[in-house]
């Protein structure tokens, strides 16, 4: 607060005054000055966010832009390596040559469901998929079949057989440790050829060590050998009973054991 002090004279006598301001007048205007100089700042903000807005945005767009034009258009993720797994290393290159990846094309625009049915083409595979491994490989994964079963024709042709009953290959002689059939139809269907595989997967492991021969002529007539015995199995109903049945007759003097109806099986 300011103060002004002061004296005079008046009927000779010496009289002293004070004048004092006004309190927080200067306060006021100090005040006020702040208060406008906040709503300028205030007001040029506002003015400027349209224009920041529309840097931002621009600069997002841009940025999208850039990442679309790197992912499908730059050679920066261009498929340049094809990685094939799930097969045994002698395959490895039929199925490089079978999928056909356009190496330099860009990761994200490889098909590669075309190339999956290029692969899958191959009759030994049972599944195949393909995928994108990151910056620039393909992948191929595939399942070969596995031959539970080797069929062989009147023509002597030996051919294996999936557990689906798919005949996918020709081979010079059984694999070790599959079966091996004789059928009078060719090519055989696939129920008569999932009858046999039916037939040999429900013998006990001591039974099966015993076959020595399958013939399947038909889906419902599958007929074993197993040493100097001919089992007439049938086809490919109540094979549990029929293994049951089976155990007891083959401790029987007999040439032939017919179980195609086990409940009244013949033996001779």
């Amino acid at each position: 607060m300011n103060a002004r002090r002061g004296s005079s004279t008046v009927g000779g006598r010496r009289a002293q005054w004070v004048t004092r301001g006004r309190p927080g007048g200067g306060g006021r205007s100090t005040g006020v000055a702040s208060s406008r100089a906040r709503f300028a700042a205030r007001a040029a903000g506002v003015r400027r966010r349209p224009w920041l807005l529309a840097a931002w945005s621009l600069g997002i767009v841009a940025l999208l832009a850039g990442l679309a034009w790197l992912v499908w258009f730059s050679p920066v993720l261009a498929a340049r390596t094809v990685r094939v797994q799930g097969v045994p290393a002698a395959a490895v290159a039929d199925i490089t040559a079978r999928a056909q990846v356009p190496i330099g094309q860009p990761l994200a625009r490889v098909d590669t469901r075309a190339i999956a049915r290029r692969v899958i083409a191959s009759a030994t595979l049972a599944e195949v998929t393909v995928s994108r491994s990151w910056p620039s490989t393909v992948v191929i994964t595939a399942s070969p079949r596995v031959p539970v079963l080797a069929v062989k024709n009147p023509q002597g042709q030996v051919q294996v057989v999936d557990a689906e009953g798919i005949a996918y290959a020709t081979v010079p002689a059984a694999p070790r440790g599959v079966p091996q059939i004789r059928t009078d139809v060719t090519p055989p269907s696939r129920e008569a050829l999932r009858a046999g595989i039916s037939v040999l997967q429900a013998l006990t492991p001591a039974q099966r060590r015993q076959v020595t021969d399958v013939r399947v002529t038909g889906a419902s007539s599958v007929s074993l050998t197993l040493g100097a015995r001919t089992v007439v199995w049938g086809g490919a109903s109540d094979p549990e009973l029929k293994v049951k049945v089976l155990s007891v007759l083959l401790r029987q003097k007999a040439s032939l054991i017919d179980v195609s109806t086990p409940g009244t099986p013949v033996i001779r």
